[in-house]
């Protein structure tokens, strides 16, 4: 949000964004530690420190409240690769996002990734927000993605959405977590190595 935007905000509207970030930000770290399924809503007002009817107040239900999570982290997304410099290559950059995405997720705050057979999912395809983020990123990603297949730093015999699909999946990925819990590796080498195997492959 720009300065002058938030500036038109009265001091209600303010606490009110204020208490939704704070409720998303626990959400987060639910998702990002327990998933969808076994989030309850109990726990989230719990942690955020309100009545479970303050709660739904502002999020009518589980399906609604993690929507919202899963678009802010694409709103978040989205913000990490405008920023980029418009001078890295292709590859560059979505390296970058990879990067940034295996940190978010070490750092405890990545939402996992929905699966097909949770009920979120019914949830997500049914909440424009999310669906019309979602799209923006895949649109931004998937010029990458051609841009560096035409420059031949990306596999052109691999189909767009395959790389599309691994680099969603690389947020979630559960080998950043046993490499973690190995404890033989910083979270730094972790995330190079992570994007070593994403780009490079493990081929001698």
């Amino acid at each position: 949000m720009s300065g002058s935007a938030a500036k038109k905000l009265s001091f209600k509207q303010q606490q009110l964004q204020f208490r939704e970030n704070a409720i998303l930000d626990v959400v987060n770290r639910l998702l990002a530690k327990k998933g969808f399924d076994l989030m309850t809503m109990d726990e989230v007002a719990a942690e955020v420190g309100i009545a479970k009817a303050s709660l739904y107040k502002h999020f009518e239900s589980k399906e609604v409240l993690s929507a919202a999570s899963m678009t802010r982290l694409m709103e978040q997304t989205i913000a990490v690769a405008s920023s980029l410099p418009a001078s890295l290559c292709a590859l560059d950059k979505l390296k970058s996002i990879v990067r940034w995405a295996i940190q978010t997720h070490l750092g405890g705050t990545m939402p996992l990734l929905p699966s097909t057979r949770s009920s979120i999912q019914q949830a997500l395809l049914t909440y424009p927000p999310y669906i019309e983020k979602l799209s923006a990123l895949t649109e931004q990603l998937g010029g990458w993605i051609g841009e560096a297949q035409e420059h031949g730093t990306l596999s052109n015999t691999l189909p767009g959405e395959v790389i599309l699909y691994t680099i969603f999946a690389r947020s979630c990925d559960p080998v950043a977590d046993f490499l973690k819990m190995g404890g033989a590796f910083s979270d730094a080498e972790i995330v190079e190595l992570l994007i070593r195997t994403c780009f490079d492959g493990m081929t001698g």
